[in-house]
């Protein structure tokens, strides 16, 4: 299968642990006989310095006329003082928009030696296993422009919803719990707000297209608190845009790891933008430091959702599991008895387990 992929590094350690990704890609395409082809593009604040905008025409063409999308990261202080419209989060938000990217998945799985990390006690968030399904393209993000009222003393944001918003991303929830454990929180604030008061009502009609999962009303509060308190008792969670942005970050700590979490943003045809989680973090740019197991993880959902390839992405998965159990890590990962080693190492370990993996697989096929 032959599959084209645009890259953008972004800023600060985007540049390098996207790199890492494009080769363990690579390495996938070579062991199962694909072809990927790539192309590198500008996002960003490195593209507020090349080009005077955080998100290049060209950059979006290229984008559009991709089959898939691999993002590093974007932002730095460097930046901090531009206007708002030569934000490197502009770049970001826009490329979402342009795209139709209105779904963005976070899954939040816990590996077993990095637990201790986890400021909570092992015990409340082992077996957590969980996928955050929120909307991307709506609500108080991307309302009627912000207005400033009464000499700059009162402010007013709008959250708007239409159905057909609601309706696509509570969707995308219940086919992602079918293939889950069946089960889907429904997170809102209805008893306060009107668009949540309809995103309820939505998510029952829709829940009757699927018998098979289960559905669970939520109030954002309480949510939040049972993040922290159980998390183990959530499947998929899916909530609308500030909502879904406040928890997923809360619910990216649980783990112990920011650097080990990767992302999906897709559109209606499974087209994707996969990212990790993580920052741009200028302060290790350029040193090796940098964790690429969140890229790499990333590319793995690129596989699985965008290209159906189901068990490349499970190989990919199986090699970052694997180099964790051997004691592999980078700087930002405790692991007592590990050894610690550097970005470019932490790929090619997860390359040569991938590849090992898939030779042994082979071997093994031939007996059954």
């Amino acid at each position: 299968m032959k599959k084209h992929i645009v890259v953008l590094p972004g800023d600060g350690i985007g540049t390098e642990v996207s790199e890492a990704a494009k080769k363990v890609l690579e390495a996938a395409a070579e062991e199962f006989d694909h072809t990927f082809t790539f192309e590198e593009q500008a996002i960003g604040g490195t593209a507020i310095d090349r080009y005077g905008s955080p998100l290049p025409d060209e950059t979006v063409a290229a984008c559009k006329n991709a089959d898939a999308v691999l993002l590093g990261a974007v932002g730095g202080p460097k930046w901090d003082q531009n206007p708002s419209h030569l934000r490197p989060e502009k770049g970001l938000l826009g490329i979402r928009k342009e795209l139709n990217l209105f779904a963005n998945l976070r899954p939040v799985q816990g590996f077993s030696n990095l637990l201790h990390a986890s400021p909570l006690k092992r015990e409340v968030v082992e077996n957590s296993d969980l996928l955050i399904v929120r909307e991307l393209t709506g609500g108080l993000y991307f309302g009627t422009p912000s207005e400033r009222r009464d000499g700059g003393n009162s402010v007013v944001d709008t959250l708007a919803y239409s159905r057909h918003e609601i309706e696509r991303i509570v969707k995308r929830a219940f086919e992602a719990a079918s293939v889950r454990r069946k089960h889907v929180t429904s997170v809102d604030k209805a008893n306060v707000l009107e668009s949540s008061k309809l995103w309820r009502e939505i998510v029952e009609e829709v829940s009757k297209d699927y018998p098979e999962v289960t559905v669970e009303h939520m109030l954002v509060d309480a949510a939040a608190m049972k993040l922290i308190t159980s998390p183990s008792q959530f499947d998929v969670i899916v909530t609308e845009n500030m909502f879904g942005d406040i928890l997923s970050d809360e619910a990216s700590v649980l783990t112990g790891s920011l650097g080990m979490l990767p992302s999906a943003s897709l559109n209606d045809s499974g087209f994707g933008l996969y990212e990790p989680v993580h920052g741009s973090a200028p302060d290790i740019a350029g040193e090796g430091k940098a964790n690429p197991l969140a890229a790499i993880l990333s590319a793995a959902m690129m596989l699985k959702h965008s290209f159906g390839m189901n068990e490349e992405a499970q190989r990919i998965e199986s090699a970052v599991s694997e180099a964790l159990e051997q004691g592999y890590h980078t700087a930002d990962l405790d692991l007592p008895g590990g050894q610690q080693v550097n970005t470019e190492r932490m790929t090619e370990t997860v390359i040569d387990l991938l590849k090992a993996n898939t030779t042994t697989s082979s071997i093994m096929s031939c007996y059954i």
